[in-house]
């Protein structure tokens, strides 16, 4: 992750080396928290507004649990269900390995501030939320396995009005199984765009998976705030859509207070928002222009597109509701049907034995960068690789040459004596 700053004083580190909680007490100038969100202003997300703040649009967040009595989500949660089993029925209790994470999400999204000019408010602002909580992890106590707890969610989010759906998670394989097939056809029949994260490279991430890899769906990567690829807080590949900030973001934790952080899985809810502002502005176009107006208007930022690293290019709020765009006819990030009749034919063998169950987990943060004062002497890798064992092998060839310089020395000085006597 790229350094931790604090607004404040550090209070507690809730995702190990990548999220810091942030309290004390607001300049009376301006508010700190707000101040951090460069994205608002430096992406344009702000003029956006004049023309519209997503009224009217419902965004499902499957995730860890919204707690929607954070003051920034007041009201803004219309719905919820839980679908781990270990959670609360309206979907709002933290659930899984790492509960903060669900209501973080939700305040870049649609974030309502805690007044004027004051806290955490989403690019979406006006946009209403539904929850549903999934423990994700390994004996979270879950009464589903990973796979299942999300093929519900989509399905529950589908059936209870969604219009977006935001999936900052992954499950580190670039396949999915059958059942996520039915789930995201039946969100895609049902005309909803899917954004998922990409995943970060800093926290092992190095190729986009499931369900970024679906056909159709909105995968985002993420670029620092000079918009260029990040490093640690994104991830590659081809099923790329567009980019957006995933360095230093702040939101807001399940007890009310704010927190920096870093990844993809923040990048994420920025799309969503994006993409429930498009659908406020034109009511009338399906999920595939909602998704074509948002990859064309986006800046390939000098870089040609489609890219491993950027997709279409960075996302551009203004753009994507004034410019005009051409219609199409079909998904332009591909067919998850078209994929099924092609990889999941009915004369394929059936597998005896069922493929192991991946671990699903919120896109992990990366993690901070090593502080070079507290390294130690001790050889990596690295320096073994390219200066221990070059420099050995230097200093082997050297004394051999020199022991071969000795001898020949010494032998022309016996045979000078021989001559001699």
């Amino acid at each position: 992750m790229s350094a931790v700053r604090t607004v404040s004083r550090l209070v507690a580190a809730v995702a190990v080396g990548a999220v810091v909680a942030l309290t004390g007490t607001a300049p009376a100038q301006a508010d700190t928290v707000r101040d951090y969100q460069y994205w608002l202003a430096d992406y344009g997300f702000t003029t956006a507004w004049n023309t519209t703040k997503g009224k009217g649009v419902t965004v499902a967040v499957i995730d860890t649990g919204v707690n929607g009595n954070v003051a920034e989500l007041r009201g803004v949660v219309k719905g919820g269900t839980d679908v781990s089993g270990i959670g609360t029925p309206d979907g709002q209790t933290p659930v899984g390995d790492n509960p903060t994470h669900g209501t973080m999400v939700a305040s870049l999204l649609a974030g309502r501030g805690t007044g004027t000019g004051n806290g955490v408010i989403g690019v979406a602002p006006e946009a209403d939320l539904l929850t549903v909580s999934v423990a994700f992890g390994v004996e979270t106590g879950a009464d589903k396995s990973n796979d299942d707890q999300i093929a519900e969610a989509v399905r529950w989010a589908v059936d209870h009005g969604a219009d977006v759906i935001n999936m900052s998670l992954t499950r580190n394989t670039q396949t999915w199984p059958e059942s996520w097939d039915d789930a995201f056809l039946y969100a895609f029949e049902h005309d909803v765009v899917v954004v998922a994260a990409a995943g970060n490279r800093g926290s092992g991430t190095s190729e986009v998976g499931a369900p970024a890899t679906i056909p159709g769906v909105v995968a985002v990567a993420g670029v620092d705030k000079e918009k260029n690829a990040s490093f640690d807080a994104s991830s590659q590949g081809i099923t790329l859509a567009v980019a957006a900030p995933s360095e230093d973001l702040v939101g807001v934790l399940p007890d009310g207070s704010h927190a920096v952080w870093s990844g993809t899985s923040g990048a994420a809810p920025l799309v969503s928002g994006l993409v429930a502002l498009i659908r406020a502005e034109y009511p009338d176009l399906d999920a595939a222009n909602v998704i074509k107006r948002l990859m064309a208007t986006a800046d390939p930022h000098g870089h040609e597109v489609p890219s491993p690293l950027y997709g279409w290019g960075i996302i551009d709020p203004v753009a994507s509701l004034t410019a005009k765009v051409d219609p199409v006819s079909e998904n332009p990030l591909g067919s998850l049907s078209a994929w099924i009749t092609l990889h999941r034919r009915a004369d394929t063998p059936v597998e005896t034995d069922a493929p192991d169950e991946q671990v699903i987990v919120p896109i992990a943060d990366p993690p901070q960068p090593v502080d070079v004062e507290t390294q130690t002497l001790l050889p990596t890798p690295w320096t073994l690789a390219y200066i221990t064992l070059p420099l050995s092998l230097v200093a082997g060839f050297g004394t051999l040459a020199a022991l071969l310089g000795i001898g020949a020395a010494r032998h022309t000085k016996r045979a000078a004596r021989t001559r001699e006597q």
